[in-house]
């Protein structure tokens, strides 16, 4: 427990606070204007009324802090230190998140859109529009300009090596730069289109295609004119289909809205560009210490600071105290003017409203989708009568082909959703033979023996197979004195492994005959969602491990070619197929390959 008689040393100034339990780990990160008077309305009888601070106040044992020199400093301090030590009171955004954008590659002559997949700032090389919220959308985005500006879809090689035009070309999807069927011109505008319409500038992209339609008729080029024609039908269908929420004066704006309910929170971000809205994200989180005002800061903090593009204001349902602070970081790490408003004016207000129904929607929903989760996970445990709540199952699987390499997996799902982090593949050590019991008592007991040891068991566990491989697993519970899991196994009929509703046995412990599931059922759904994840994994580790094995073998079969020199070859290019297209000065540069090596590379690479 914290002494508060240490609350009088300390600073006035403004800074950082780090409250700490008794391991030394962080809990909480907050900033103050002035830290002693902040650090003391924790313990005040009356000075803070969240309904999280009694709960942290008895975990604190210890609090470091870090003056600053301005309040701007220590918002600045407050977010990398959240980063860093991602305490359990603050709301964190995962750095490790994967945002998807659509990119047009501008330098290229010939540019294509592309989807492309990165964490944090996109590279250079292009144009990048997004993120988008999911690839799912990024994909309709993508889709959609494909058929309305038809711009190459091939890789560079395969542009420069075409002589005719592809598939694309006959269904109207590309107008095949790669054999001189368009001019630049004419590919450009299609280019110029593309990035007008990704920017929102529906009004400009007509006009402009309007105006050369007009230009291709008056010149006879009547072909052109109709084909222009059908893009400018296609762009104004679809700007009819979309609905104009609220005008905000042209501006880019992003809304974001909170929506509270005990101890849970959503935040929910919405995206409008000229007027519409184009997008929403949301962010859920449990146990947050933060009010409104600080977990909005912190959020708009963690969350722009680093992007490749702003919006021009991000509006917001309350005045945040260091509002004016936080757009100045954001100018600076942008080096262009952003706006956070608390407006008052009907129109701007209505983004609000619309990100608060969205947060309370939002909400909503995944909290249905919660329960509707907690009710599929009870009937499970009623229907397999297991002895405890299936809230973490793991579920192992073993691959080999005609006892080569083999290997197992165990993939994990948490409250009825994969836990991708938990996922473990096994090589298998005690057997090279085509050995299913064998393979399976070992990854078993390797797995269940450390966590064992680290107190993390399972609640249920499912082997892929039939009686046999349940034995195997309750042998191995028996061996390791495990008696607090529940174990089940799930035969698909015939060995099948290919997904649809197929006939399923279930083995349960002390029950000679296997339960059939309804083959609709979303219990026989889950279940077989989760053995063939494994599944999936067990065979994909497999063919990695052979592919590995053929492609040293193919090294192996080199004369003067020993362990070290294919090391070093391996090390150097990375693959075989690097090697085979390696020139003869490059695999020179290689420590300790000759000529005579380099003779040989070739012949029985043929490179």
């Amino acid at each position: 427990m914290f002494d508060i008689k240490l609350l009088e040393h300390f600073p006035i100034q403004p800074g950082v606070y780090l409250m700490k339990d008794t391991s030394g780990t962080v809990i909480y990160v907050g900033k103050a204007k002035q830290l002693k008077n902040r650090i003391k309305q924790y313990f005040a009888l009356s000075g803070d009324n969240r309904a999280m601070i009694p709960f942290l106040i008895r975990q604190i044992a210890h609090i470091d802090t870090i003056v600053v020199p301005s309040e701007k400093e220590a918002l600045l301090l407050e977010n990398t230190l959240i980063k860093k030590h991602q305490p359990k009171y603050n709301a964190i955004l995962k750095d490790d998140k994967t945002f998807v954008s659509l990119m047009i590659n501008t330098q290229h002559p010939w540019p294509m859109i592309r989807i492309i997949r990165n964490k944090g700032v996109p590279k250079p090389g292009g144009l990048h529009f997004g993120p988008y919220t999911s690839a799912y959308s990024a994909r309709q985005t993508y889709e959609l300009l494909t058929r309305l500006f038809p711009l190459r879809q091939c890789s560079d090689e395969e542009l420069k090596r075409r002589t005719r035009p592809c598939l694309l070309y006959s269904i109207k999807k590309c107008i095949a730069p790669c054999v001189g069927k368009c001019t630049k011109e004419e590919y450009d505008i299609f280019v110029d289109g593309a990035i007008k319409f990704l920017k929102g500038q529906d009004k400009e992209i007509l006009k402009d295609l309007y105006t050369k339609m007009k230009s291709a008729s008056d010149n006879r080029e009547y072909e052109r004119a109709a084909s222009i024609l059908q893009t400018i039908r296609q762009i104004e269908h679809v700007v009819q289909s979309q609905t104009v929420v609220v005008k905000v004066n042209g501006k880019n704006s992003d809304a974001l809205a909170l929506y509270r309910e005990g101890e849970e929170v959503m935040l929910v971000q919405l995206l409008f560009r000229e007027g519409k809205l184009v997008g929403s994200e949301h962010y859920p989180f449990t146990n947050i210490l933060q009010d409104d005002d600080e977990l909005l800061s912190s959020f708009i903090l963690q969350h722009y600071q680093h992007q490749e593009e702003l919006p021009e204001e991000i509006v917001v349902p309350i005045a945040l105290k260091n509002g004016d602070l936080i757009a100045e970081i954001l100018r600076d790490s942008h080096k262009k003017k952003i706006a956070i408003l608390n407006p008052q004016k009907v129109e701007k207000r209505a983004l609000v409203g619309i990100a608060e129904q969205n947060a309370k929607a939002t909400f909503e929903q995944e909290k249905n989708h919660q329960e509707l989760k907690e009710k599929m996970l009870l009937d499970l445990q009623e229907t397999l009568k297991l002895n405890r709540y299936p809230k973490r199952i793991e579920c192992f699987d073993t691959s080999n082909i005609s006892g080569t390499d083999p290997v197992a997996s165990m993939v994990a799902f948490t409250d009825g959703e994969k836990d991708t982090k938990r996922t473990r593949l096994f090589k298998i050590k005690t057997t090279h033979k085509p050995d299913d019991y064998g393979a399976m008592r070992e990854v078993l007991t390797r797995h269940l023996a450390r966590s064992k040891e680290k107190e993390d068991l399972p609640d249920l566990i499912i082997v892929d197979g039939g009686k046999g491989q349940l034995n195997i697993a309750l042998e191995v519970f028996k061996e390791l004195d495990i008696a607090s899991v529940d174990v089940i196994s799930l035969a698909k009929e015939a060995g099948r492994h290919d997904k649809g509703m197929t006939a399923e046995k279930v083995f349960l412990p002390e029950h000679h005959d296997p339960i059939n599931l309804n083959p609709r059922s979303s219990l026989l759904f889950l279940l077989q969602k989760v053995r063939d994840e494994a599944h999936r994994k067990a065979i994909g580790f497999h063919r990695d491990r052979r592919k590995k094995r053929t492609i040293t073998s193919a090294l192996d079969t080199i004369p003067g070619i020993g362990p070290i020199k294919r090391s070093r070859l391996l090390q150097h290019f990375g693959s075989v197929e690097k090697i085979r297209q390696a020139t003869a000065e490059e695999l020179s540069a290689v420590k300790g390959i000759t000529k005579k090596d380099i003779v040989l590379l070739s012949e029985y690479l043929m490179i």
